[in-house]
């Protein structure tokens, strides 16, 4: 087992676990500030990535991001596939929750055999770059048919230091009641894991379904960079 992998599965998911079903997030300190310089660095390494997009001309925001193509840097991939298993788990409880039938597999690789299936072949974790007065407008990252539950991100840059702003934003959008909007604190090196479309709520009358989405506020000052996990592939 890596030295990452170890400390992934050191992380306390039941307490993960616990924060998600209430407030729709949990957050853990995962990176090192050298690992936090090393991906950050990677932005400017053409052959890494597949394709890169400005937001503001999508009407996505302003700043902009960097898809990674295969194979990926180790260390991206290191995350992504010891993250994914006690993510799985959660999510298969989420989808017994909502009683829709549907099982993930124990192993990433095993996901991606799904996507690729239904045509879904293009990698999608991604750097993200933020400088003043950008920012992202609220969204979701489905990229196809098969969209597992659950994401991360990590912050690569060290709030009140090298930026100002810039904050993580949640909206949770329930049904028959105002949305809910949680901003989530995080420091350099912290992974935040969040749903990528919906999460079950318990209510009076049972479970029912949330639809959230995300986004960033605006930068004030300075240089914000993200390193994005989404564990399944796009068309």
């Amino acid at each position: 087992m890596s030295a990452m992998a170890e400390r992934i599965a050191a992380i306390d998911w039941q307490a993960m676990a616990a924060s998600l079903n209430e407030v729709s997030h949990a957050v853990a300190p995962l990176l090192t500030a050298a690992e936090c310089t090393a991906l950050a660095t990677l932005y400017d390494d053409r052959e890494c990535f597949r394709s890169k997009v400005v937001m503001a001309r999508h009407g996505y925001g302003r700043g902009e991001y960097k898809y990674f193509a295969y194979p990926l840097p180790g260390l991206v991939l290191e995350i992504r596939t010891a993250l994914y298993p006690p993510l799985a788990r959660m999510a298969n409880e989420w989808e017994r929750k909502l009683n829709t039938g549907r099982e993930w597999p124990g192993r990433h690789a095993d996901l991606l055999e799904i996507c690729g299936d239904a045509g879904q072949t293009r990698p999608t974790p991604l750097l993200l770059k933020y400088g003043a007065g950008d920012y992202n407008c609220l969204h979701q990252d489905l990229y196809g048919e098969i969209h597992f539950p659950l994401q991360a991100t990590a912050l690569l840059d060290a709030p009140g230091k090298d930026f100002d702003g810039g904050e993580f934003t949640l909206v949770e959008q329930r049904p028959r009641r105002q949305s809910r909007v949680e901003v989530v604190p995080l420091a350099r090196g912290d992974i935040v894991i969040f749903p990528v479309r919906e999460r079950p709520r318990d209510g009076r009358r049972g479970t029912y379904r949330t639809q959230l989405r995300h986004g960033v506020s605006s930068l004030r000052r300075g240089m914000r960079r993200t390193l994005g996990i989404i564990f399944h592939d796009a068309k």
